[in-house]
């Protein structure tokens, strides 16, 4: 089967080869593959910063943020033949921790997890694929053209459950959020802060392309001031970090709304400094009952949030997210950044 595929470590190494039949013991559920999102993440493969190929085999094939359709499923499992499916990215250590053992894979506390595409595990980027039932989510027919956004609807669906748990600690009705970053879980953050009633405001530094109509459509505001300054003005109960840009994080730690949340999805470059006024962080934290929190991954129950959020929205508007899908073969254009660029679509 052809399958896009890189030699961890090595930049330059990125090719659509032919690639063994997917194992069985990778799942019970045989999957034809329709499409893989791609992201940053598969940037930095690509690259050679990182990635763990399956024991035995010198290559990884890529792909997390998946979609496909069930070709055989076992009797019993949830899945028939025809299903829309997409498979959860992270697989609990193979002797649990205890987050792993009770289900919260995505809070694996030893690291000895797997993730398709990225650690150890063969990803989606395939012309077939495996995956447990256990491990899966069907997804309604009719988000066909979008199924492949799941994933990173995943990472925000943890997202704003985070937000849920900490508010919860008190009386809690959150008014307005502001997301920093309006990539794919930049935008997708600000339609479930929609979807909630909140008054949404997204900060980006792109001034025209898609991006700001986006957030306008979704009744938001689009901002591209500095940062403390939008902060200033909006005074947000809620901030959702998306960028890893160390001097947005920094404005976005020194909020200074009692009460605020900030939720840190974005991941810094190691070694990047910041000059960080720690006395106003601490005393905004401490003098407001703040909370800071990091996430990263998702586990099965932010599936099924994912899923029944990407149903309940606007079709057209999901659909305005992809900008560009590449056939599988043609991998080297998807790899290759374009101005007006949202999220780019393999299709198998």
């Amino acid at each position: 089967m052809r399958a896009l595929t890189v030699i961890p470590g090595e930049s330059g190494s990125l090719a659509v080869q032919d690639m063994p039949d997917p194992d069985p013991a990778l799942g019970d559920v045989l999957v034809d593959g329709l499409a893989v999102g791609v992201c940053g993440t598969d940037h930095e493969l690509a690259d050679g910063d990182y990635g763990w190929a399956p024991e035995g085999s010198q290559r990884l094939i890529l792909g997390h943020e998946s979609l496909g359709r069930v070709l055989e499923a076992p009797e019993g499992s949830g899945f028939a033949a025809g299903d829309l499916i997409v498979g959860v990215v992270r697989m609990p250590d193979p002797q649990p921790c205890g987050a792993c053992a009770h289900g919260e894979w995505d809070m694996c506390r030893n690291g000895e997890y797997t993730e398709h595409g990225i650690k150890s595990l063969h990803g989606f980027a395939a012309e077939q694929w495996r995956v447990h039932a256990e491990h899966a989510v069907k997804l309604d027919p009719a988000l066909e053209s979008v199924g492949m956004l799941m994933e990173p609807t995943t990472i925000v669906a943890k997202a704003w459950e985070q937000v849920d748990h900490i508010g919860g600690r008190a009386w809690f009705e959150p008014e307005s959020v502001l997301i920093t970053g309006a990539g794919p879980i930049g935008l997708l953050a600000a339609m479930i802060g929609a979807a909630r009633g909140l008054d949404v405001h997204v900060l980006d530094r792109v001034t025209d392309g898609p991006k700001p109509q986006l957030v306008k459509d979704l009744g938001g505001t689009y901002h591209t001031d500095a940062v403390d300054k939008v902060i200033e003005q909006v005074e947000p109960d809620v901030i959702i970090e998306g960028t890893g840009a160390t001097p947005v994080v920094n404005a976005a730690l020194a909020n200074p709304k009692p009460y605020a949340i900030t939720v840190l999805t974005g991941i810094s470059d190691p070694g990047e400094t910041e000059t960080v006024d720690l006395g106003t962080v601490n005393r905004s934290a401490v003098l407001g009952n703040a909370a800071i929190v990091g996430s990263v991954n998702a586990n099965l129950r932010h599936y099924e949030a994912a899923a029944k959020a990407l149903a309940a929205a606007d079709l057209q508007w999901l659909e305005r997210l992809v900008t560009r899908r590449v056939p599988l073969e043609q991998f080297a254009d998807a790899f290759t950044p374009q101005p007006d660029d949202v999220k780019i679509v393999l299709t198998i």
